[in-house]
Protein backbone atom coordinates (compact mmCIF):
# COMPACT_ATOMS: atom_id res chain seq x y z
CA UNK A 1 0.00 0.00 0.00
CA UNK A 2 1.92 3.32 -1.18
CA UNK A 3 0.99 6.18 0.93
CA UNK A 4 2.31 9.72 -0.12
CA UNK A 5 4.49 11.49 2.39
CA UNK A 6 1.23 14.11 2.91
CA UNK A 7 -1.04 11.44 3.90
CA UNK A 8 1.52 10.45 6.82
CA UNK A 9 1.79 13.54 7.99
CA UNK A 10 -1.73 13.49 8.29
CA UNK A 11 -2.39 10.64 9.93
CA UNK A 12 0.69 11.72 12.36
CA UNK A 13 -1.42 14.84 12.75
CA UNK A 14 -4.20 13.54 13.78
CA UNK A 15 -2.69 10.99 16.05
CA UNK A 16 -0.74 14.12 17.93
CA UNK A 17 1.73 12.12 16.96
CA UNK A 18 3.93 15.81 16.52
CA UNK A 19 7.29 14.98 17.41
CA UNK A 20 7.43 12.09 14.62
CA UNK A 21 5.57 13.70 12.27
CA UNK A 22 8.07 16.77 12.78
CA UNK A 23 11.27 14.95 12.59
CA UNK A 24 9.68 11.94 9.92
CA UNK A 25 12.53 12.42 7.45
CA UNK A 26 15.73 12.27 9.76
CA UNK A 27 13.96 9.80 11.70
CA UNK A 28 13.18 7.32 8.27
CA UNK A 29 16.69 8.61 7.87
CA UNK A 30 18.25 7.61 10.62
CA UNK A 31 16.49 3.75 10.71
CA UNK A 32 17.67 3.31 7.39
CA UNK A 33 21.40 4.39 8.22
CA UNK A 34 21.21 1.94 11.10
CA UNK A 35 19.67 -0.54 9.36
CA UNK A 36 17.43 -1.15 12.03
CA UNK A 37 14.14 -3.50 11.87
CA UNK A 38 10.73 -2.37 11.64
CA UNK A 39 9.62 -3.00 16.02
CA UNK A 40 13.84 -1.35 16.38
CA UNK A 41 12.52 1.67 14.30
CA UNK A 42 8.90 2.29 15.78
CA UNK A 43 10.64 2.07 19.01
CA UNK A 44 13.12 5.01 17.70
CA UNK A 45 10.18 6.62 16.40
CA UNK A 46 8.10 5.79 19.94
CA UNK A 47 11.18 7.11 21.88
CA UNK A 48 11.26 10.53 19.97
CA UNK A 49 7.44 11.16 20.78
CA UNK A 50 7.41 10.03 24.34
CA UNK A 51 10.52 12.35 25.20
CA UNK A 52 8.81 15.30 23.26
CA UNK A 53 5.91 14.90 25.02
CA UNK A 54 7.56 14.66 28.42
CA UNK A 55 9.53 17.93 27.74
CA UNK A 56 6.00 19.79 27.04
CA UNK A 57 4.94 17.88 30.18
CA UNK A 58 7.88 19.55 32.22
CA UNK A 59 7.88 22.77 30.90
CA UNK A 60 4.32 23.34 31.63
CA UNK A 61 4.35 21.60 35.07
CA UNK A 62 7.43 24.32 35.92
CA UNK A 63 5.01 27.47 34.48
CA UNK A 64 2.02 25.90 36.74
CA UNK A 65 4.94 26.07 39.77
CA UNK A 66 5.60 29.39 39.21
CA UNK A 67 9.64 29.04 40.54
CA UNK A 68 10.75 32.53 41.37
CA UNK A 69 14.30 31.19 39.55
CA UNK A 70 16.02 28.00 38.01
CA UNK A 71 17.65 26.16 40.98
CA UNK A 72 19.41 22.41 40.39
CA UNK A 73 20.80 20.59 42.26
CA UNK A 74 23.65 19.92 40.51
CA UNK A 75 24.38 23.59 41.45
CA UNK A 76 24.17 23.79 44.96
CA UNK A 77 27.88 23.87 46.57
CA UNK A 78 28.38 20.96 48.71
CA UNK A 79 31.78 22.05 49.66
CA UNK A 80 30.12 25.69 50.84
CA UNK A 81 27.45 23.86 52.93
CA UNK A 82 29.77 20.51 54.66
CA UNK A 83 26.55 20.32 57.12
CA UNK A 84 23.93 19.43 54.14
CA UNK A 85 24.03 15.65 54.24
CA UNK A 86 24.33 14.84 50.29
CA UNK A 87 23.06 11.26 50.64
CA UNK A 88 20.07 12.58 52.06
CA UNK A 89 19.28 15.26 49.71
CA UNK A 90 19.60 11.95 47.07
CA UNK A 91 17.18 10.40 48.68
CA UNK A 92 15.10 13.51 48.76
CA UNK A 93 15.61 14.18 44.93
CA UNK A 94 13.64 10.67 44.01
CA UNK A 95 10.46 12.39 45.41
CA UNK A 96 9.44 8.98 47.45
CA UNK A 97 8.61 11.80 50.32
CA UNK A 98 6.13 13.35 47.62
CA UNK A 99 4.78 9.93 46.78
CA UNK A 100 3.82 9.43 50.62
CA UNK A 101 2.27 12.67 51.24
CA UNK A 102 5.00 13.12 54.16
CA UNK A 103 6.42 16.88 54.77
CA UNK A 104 9.93 18.00 54.48
CA UNK A 105 11.61 21.19 57.13
CA UNK A 106 14.39 22.87 55.71
CA UNK A 107 15.71 24.75 58.73
CA UNK A 108 18.31 27.23 58.81
CA UNK A 109 20.27 30.67 58.95
CA UNK A 110 19.16 32.96 55.61
CA UNK A 111 21.13 32.83 52.93
CA UNK A 112 22.52 28.99 53.36
CA UNK A 113 20.82 27.80 50.43
CA UNK A 114 17.71 26.79 51.77
CA UNK A 115 15.30 28.40 48.60
CA UNK A 116 17.99 27.03 46.63
CA UNK A 117 17.22 23.33 47.55
CA UNK A 118 13.61 24.09 47.81
CA UNK A 119 13.29 24.87 44.16
CA UNK A 120 15.60 21.89 43.26
CA UNK A 121 13.66 19.73 44.93
CA UNK A 122 10.48 20.76 43.48
CA UNK A 123 11.65 20.81 39.70
CA UNK A 124 13.04 17.03 40.86
CA UNK A 125 9.35 16.39 41.81
CA UNK A 126 8.04 17.76 38.62
CA UNK A 127 10.36 15.18 36.47
CA UNK A 128 9.06 12.37 38.78
CA UNK A 129 5.15 13.39 37.48
CA UNK A 130 3.97 14.98 40.11
CA UNK A 131 2.48 18.93 40.99
CA UNK A 132 4.02 21.67 42.41
CA UNK A 133 3.03 25.14 43.88
CA UNK A 134 6.14 27.65 44.76
CA UNK A 135 4.96 30.12 46.99
CA UNK A 136 6.58 32.47 49.89
CA UNK A 137 5.19 32.03 53.07
CA UNK A 138 3.96 35.28 53.46
CA UNK A 139 2.09 35.17 50.35
CA UNK A 140 0.73 31.92 51.33
CA UNK A 141 -0.55 33.75 54.28
CA UNK A 142 -1.40 36.49 52.85
CA UNK A 143 -4.33 34.62 50.00
CA UNK A 144 -5.80 32.64 52.69
CA UNK A 145 -6.79 35.90 55.03
CA UNK A 146 -7.66 37.69 51.52
CA UNK A 147 -9.77 34.85 50.79
CA UNK A 148 -11.36 34.44 54.15
CA UNK A 149 -12.26 37.87 54.18
CA UNK A 150 -14.06 38.00 50.77
CA UNK A 151 -16.35 34.51 52.00
CA UNK A 152 -13.91 32.43 49.38
CA UNK A 153 -11.91 30.52 52.32
CA UNK A 154 -13.14 26.96 51.01
CA UNK A 155 -11.63 27.87 46.99
CA UNK A 156 -8.45 28.64 48.36
CA UNK A 157 -8.31 25.85 50.35
CA UNK A 158 -9.12 24.13 47.58
CA UNK A 159 -7.25 25.38 45.29
CA UNK A 160 -4.10 24.92 47.46
CA UNK A 161 -5.06 21.46 48.80
CA UNK A 162 -4.66 20.39 44.58
CA UNK A 163 -1.06 20.01 44.17
CA UNK A 164 0.84 16.83 45.14
CA UNK A 165 3.28 19.18 46.60
CA UNK A 166 3.31 22.68 48.26
CA UNK A 167 6.91 24.65 48.71
CA UNK A 168 6.24 27.50 51.66
CA UNK A 169 9.19 29.53 51.13
CA UNK A 170 11.01 31.62 53.88
CA UNK A 171 8.70 30.63 57.08
CA UNK A 172 9.80 32.72 60.08
CA UNK A 173 11.23 36.07 58.16
CA UNK A 174 8.23 37.57 59.28
CA UNK A 175 5.45 37.10 62.41
CA UNK A 176 2.23 36.30 61.34
CA UNK A 177 -1.14 37.78 63.17
CA UNK A 178 -3.04 34.76 65.26
CA UNK A 179 -6.02 34.91 62.97
CA UNK A 180 -3.56 33.98 59.90
CA UNK A 181 -1.72 31.24 61.66
CA UNK A 182 -5.59 29.33 62.62
CA UNK A 183 -5.80 29.76 58.72
CA UNK A 184 -2.41 27.61 57.64
CA UNK A 185 -3.82 25.51 60.23
CA UNK A 186 -6.95 24.21 58.16
CA UNK A 187 -4.40 23.90 55.54
CA UNK A 188 -2.14 21.99 56.71
CA UNK A 189 -4.96 19.75 58.29
CA UNK A 190 -6.61 19.89 54.43
CA UNK A 191 -3.39 18.32 53.03
CA UNK A 192 -2.41 16.27 55.80
CA UNK A 193 -2.29 12.78 54.40
CA UNK A 194 -2.84 13.58 51.19
CA UNK A 195 -0.55 15.82 49.74
CA UNK A 196 2.97 17.24 50.99
CA UNK A 197 4.08 20.29 52.23
CA UNK A 198 8.00 21.96 52.00
CA UNK A 199 8.90 24.44 54.35
CA UNK A 200 11.51 26.54 54.75
CA UNK A 201 12.79 28.26 57.33
CA UNK A 202 14.71 30.30 59.53
CA UNK A 203 13.62 29.74 62.75
CA UNK A 204 13.86 26.06 64.88
CA UNK A 205 10.67 24.09 64.88
CA UNK A 206 10.90 25.17 69.34
CA UNK A 207 10.30 29.00 67.99
CA UNK A 208 7.17 28.34 65.71
CA UNK A 209 5.00 29.27 68.12
CA UNK A 210 6.57 32.94 68.72
CA UNK A 211 6.32 32.76 64.31
CA UNK A 212 2.57 32.14 64.21
CA UNK A 213 1.81 34.20 67.59
CA UNK A 214 0.07 31.19 68.82
CA UNK A 215 1.56 28.31 70.31
CA UNK A 216 -1.42 26.22 70.96
CA UNK A 217 -1.92 26.61 67.26
CA UNK A 218 1.98 26.01 66.40
CA UNK A 219 2.06 22.57 68.09
CA UNK A 220 -1.66 21.56 66.13
CA UNK A 221 0.55 22.83 62.40
CA UNK A 222 3.91 20.71 64.24
CA UNK A 223 2.15 17.93 65.21
CA UNK A 224 0.64 17.34 61.18
CA UNK A 225 3.69 17.88 59.63
CA UNK A 226 5.84 16.10 61.90
CA UNK A 227 3.94 13.05 62.19
CA UNK A 228 5.82 11.95 58.85
CA UNK A 229 8.21 14.23 57.99
CA UNK A 230 11.80 14.55 56.57
CA UNK A 231 14.28 17.61 58.51
CA UNK A 232 16.86 19.12 56.82
CA UNK A 233 19.10 21.13 58.27
CA UNK A 234 21.75 23.75 57.31
CA UNK A 235 24.15 25.18 59.57
CA UNK A 236 27.21 27.66 58.42
CA UNK A 237 27.60 31.25 57.07
CA UNK A 238 25.30 32.56 54.47
CA UNK A 239 26.42 32.84 50.75
CA UNK A 240 26.59 36.58 50.21
CA UNK A 241 28.19 37.24 53.21
CA UNK A 242 31.04 35.16 52.31
CA UNK A 243 31.17 36.64 49.08
CA UNK A 244 31.60 40.33 50.67
CA UNK A 245 33.53 38.88 53.35
CA UNK A 246 35.90 37.43 50.24
CA UNK A 247 35.94 41.04 48.85
CA UNK A 248 36.80 42.52 51.38
CA UNK A 249 33.55 44.54 51.64
CA UNK A 250 32.47 42.96 54.93
CA UNK A 251 35.15 43.65 58.33
CA UNK A 252 33.03 40.84 60.63
CA UNK A 253 34.65 37.70 60.91
CA UNK A 254 33.49 34.17 59.94
CA UNK A 255 30.94 32.48 63.17
CA UNK A 256 32.83 29.43 64.53
CA UNK A 257 31.26 26.04 63.20
CA UNK A 258 27.83 25.81 65.11
CA UNK A 259 27.73 28.66 66.42
CA UNK A 260 24.39 29.52 64.48
CA UNK A 261 23.09 26.17 64.36
CA UNK A 262 19.38 25.58 63.41
CA UNK A 263 18.30 22.84 64.94
CA UNK A 264 14.97 21.54 65.39
CA UNK A 265 13.46 20.97 68.74
CA UNK A 266 10.74 17.98 67.52
CA UNK A 267 12.79 14.90 66.68
CA UNK A 268 10.83 13.82 62.85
Amino acid sequence: MAVDHETLLGWLTRLKLTAIRDQLDNLLDEAAEKKLTLREALALFIEREVARKDERRIEMALKIARFPMVRELADFDFKAQPSVDRRQVRELAASRWVAHGDALLVLGPPGVGKTHLAIALGREAIRQRYSVLFTTAQALMAALVKAHSAGRLEDRLAFYAKPRLIIADELGYLPFEAHAAHLFFQLVSRRYGRGSMLITSNRPVGEWGEVFGDAVVATAILDRLLHHSHVLTITGESYRLREKRRAGALNIPAPKPGASETRPQVSS
